[in-house]
């Protein structure tokens, strides 16, 4: 509360004056401050002394023939009242070192108030204070770097403005300790306490919502000259007639050797051009006869997309497949070919093809995008010994071809990796980091009640694409959500067109909505992880709906690789990234923290280091596939892997599990690899086959037990 601690009543007596003696006068302290502030009939006083408040009262005023005078002086203490002599205040009134009158009191007041203390040769100066703390007895100066605006333009001190924000808050529903510290730095900022509830009420004030800015950073590297490549003619053609230099990261990469065969960790934030490092390297190897480009990436949309660019941009000089979980491509008929020269795959769709013993040819160059992936739950091990046995194909394939064992390619690429140098280690390849951001990023938060985040979707949409970057680009934006289901919800709502995108639409559906963003015919694309994982919108804006995906959180490098979408240095002069928070929202019961905490949390989060963890499941799944691939060389796999693998826990519950018979899977083992299951999933089904259900009732059984 304002004016410091207030004494109880008995002891501000003890303060205020001495007990009374006969033919001893009454003692009465120093005052340094006498304030005075009209309220209703009569004045509010407060005494202070160091900066405490000694007591507090009311004065009445009476009019004599000498003009205004003290009628009664009440000294209050809460529901309590000591009446004490009108003497009593001019004592007090003459023991002060400075009088103040609140600027509240009105002309009239401030008159007979100066008049009274005129007739006791007493001077009072009118100061501007808080009248919240005046009305109710507590004296608060304030000036205009501690003032705080109200809707009613008024002018509060700091803490009434903190209590009366802490009301919304208790009103519009609990905040966590974070976001409330956050308001209230705001509110000292900006000292305006309407435009800080407004953000309560989905106000989109810019100069409030705005968290920070990432800066564009440009590293100074000289750039290559593309007609000094000396790549295959079909490549170096492709490239002359897009380039005349590389990208720095591009650069980076051919300078330390990728255009050589050597192996690659390439880190670099989204469209700096890290795909074309895997493209200038597999294809030149492919045209020379050096084995097959594979490009692999984690979802089928991403897949989708990357198999049409390259179809696109090179179908006239090599032969380009597509290996996904499904064999067909949808909507043409075409069948995978392990004979093409460029396989692009989901790394489920090649490790299928590893764990039924189907052959993909000789691989010259295998390129994995967003191997941060390596970090992430079950997709994390999976990747893992995907990449293991993928090697192991390769040095096998390569050895009965009497070439090098090593002479295969890997490049890995990811926007996203907090401890590159060790991950670098692990894999085996040289470290090409470049921190570049080609445009700056604004990032804003926004505290918004669930009901009121499509409506504010909407104003941020209409006011990126009513305005023009430089380049002439209207602004566009990616919205993320975390259910199909609320894709099409906001994509229905938004005024503006739009278009739901997610792993759900078939691939003529998705083609038609990346052809309409690119043409700018749509302001916004809603979607889910999809985008996420790289597939290319150039938006300048990107706002998240939901800080999860599915029932979980969003993790640090899942936040950033999303927020890298805003703003292409092609396309956008910045970037804009909007975070719609609820305040104590959640997705599912088994989320323990709350949407304003994780908003935080991602915020000011480190970026995490990409490591693979494996439980009891994961290493008896993994440790079964490399069995499946590699047979009696399945330890050495497990050993070559990120993450350490529990080999002989693991072969313990395969025997015991009986999905191995020695080092060779038994027929239920190659059923559990072949469709990756883990061992409570081919149990799950075992249990309900041998009570005779339904497989409806089976499927039904294992989503109920993954949901617990």
């Amino acid at each position: 509360m304002c004016g410091g601690y207030i004494p109880t009543l008995a002891k501000r007596v003890v303060l205020y004056r001495a007990e009374v003696r006969p033919g001893v006068s009454r003692q009465v302290p120093r005052v340094d401050t006498l304030f005075l502030h009209e309220h209703g009939d009569d004045y509010r006083i407060v005494v202070e002394r160091d900066g405490s408040r000694l007591l507090g009262g009311r004065l009445e005023v009476k009019e004599t023939n000498a003009g205004p005078r003290p009628a009664r002086l009440r000294i209050v203490d809460g529901n309590d009242e000591d009446l004490r002599s009108p003497d009593e205040f001019v004592d007090l009134a003459r023991r002060a070192e400075r009088i103040r009158i609140s600027e509240q009191t009105s002309r009239r007041a401030r008159e007979e108030l100066r008049e009274l203390l005129d007739g006791y040769q007493l001077e009072a100066k009118v100061v501007r204070t808080c009248r919240i703390c005046a009305s109710n007895g507590r004296y608060s100066p304030i000036t205009s770097e501690t003032a705080v605006r109200t809707d009613n333009d008024e002018y509060i001190c700091p803490d009434c403005a903190r209590e009366e924000l802490d009301r919304q808050l208790a009103y519009h529903g609990q905040i966590s300790g974070t976001a409330q510290k956050r308001l209230e730095a705001l509110l000292l900022d900006v000292r305006d306490l309407e435009r800080i509830t407004n953000l309560l009420k989905g106000e989109l004030d810019p100069e409030l919502t705005k968290f920070d800015e990432i800066s564009p950073t440009v590293e100074d590297v000289d750039p290559v000259p593309v007609n000094s490549l000396s790549l295959h003619p079909g490549i170096q053609s492709k490239l002359e007639a897009r380039f005349d230099t590389l990208l720095p990261v591009q650069s980076l990469a051919v300078e330390n050797g990728v255009t050589e065969g050597r192996d690659q960790l390439v880190v670099s934030a989204t469209a700096t051009g890290k795909t074309l490092v895997g493209e200038m390297a597999g294809l030149h190897r492919a045209l020379n006869g050096q084995g097959k480009m594979l490009f692999l990436v984690p979802l089928v949309a991403l897949a989708n997309q990357k198999y049409h660019e390259f179809e696109k941009r090179y179908g006239d000089i090599v032969d380009v497949t597509l290996r996904v979980g499904a064999s067909r491509i949808n909507n043409t008929g075409g069948r995978f070919d392990p004979s093409a020269d460029v396989i692009v795959g989901t790394y489920e769709g090649v490790d299928h093809s590893l764990r039924t013993g189907k052959s993909l040819g000789d691989i010259g160059t295998v390129v994995i995008d967003e191997v941060h992936t390596l970090g992430e739950g079950e997709r994390g091990h999976r990747l893992d010994g995907l990449i293991a046995r993928l090697k192991y194909y390769c040095r096998e394939r390569n050895e009965r071809n009497g070439v090098g064992t090593n002479d295969t390619q890997w490049i890995y690429l990811s926007a996203t990796v907090g401890n590159p140098k060790s991950l670098a280690r692990s894999l085996g390849a040289t470290l090409i980091e470049f921190e570049e951001r080609p445009v700056p990023i604004e990032r804003h938060v926004t505290f918004v009640d669930g009901r009121e985040k499509i409506p504010i979707e909407n104003k941020l949409v209409r006011r990126a694409f009513d305005r023009k970057s430089s380049k002439g680009y209207r602004g566009q934006t990616i919205i993320f959500t975390n259910s199909r289901r609320r894709c099409h919800e906001v994509s229905r709502r938004l005024e503006y067109s739009s278009a739901p995108y997610h792993a759900g639409l078939d691939n003529k559906r998705r083609k038609q909505v990346e052809r309409q963003f690119a043409d700018q015919e749509l302001a916004a694309v809603v979607t889910t992880a999809a985008l996420a994982a790289g597939v290319d919108f150039p938006a300048s804006q990107v706002i998240f709906d939901s800080l999860a995906m599915g029932i979980e959180w969003l993790t640090v490098q899942e936040f950033h690789q999303m927020l890298g979408r805003a703003g292409r240095p092609d396309y956008h002069d910045k970037g804009t990234v909007y975070l719609l928070v609820e305040p104590e929202g959640s997705y599912h019961g088994s989320q323990e923290m709350t949407e304003d905490e994780v908003a935080f949390k991602l915020l000011k989060g480190e970026m995490e280091a990409v490591r693979t963890r494996y439980d009891g499941a994961a290493a008896v799944e993994e440790t079964l596939a490399n069995i499946t691939v590699a047979g009696a060389q399945a330890g050495q796999l497990n050993e070559t892997m990120v993450g350490e693998v529990p080999t002989k826990y693991a072969l313990g519950k395969l025997l015991e599990y009986e999905f191995i018979d020695g080092l060779e899977p038994t027929p239920l083992g190659h059923a559990v690899t072949r469709y990756f299951l883990s061992p409570n999933e081919a149990f799950a089904l075992l249990d309900g086959i041998r009570k005779n259900e339904t497989p409806y009732d089976i499927v039904a059984r294992m989503e109920r037990h993954d949901e617990e």
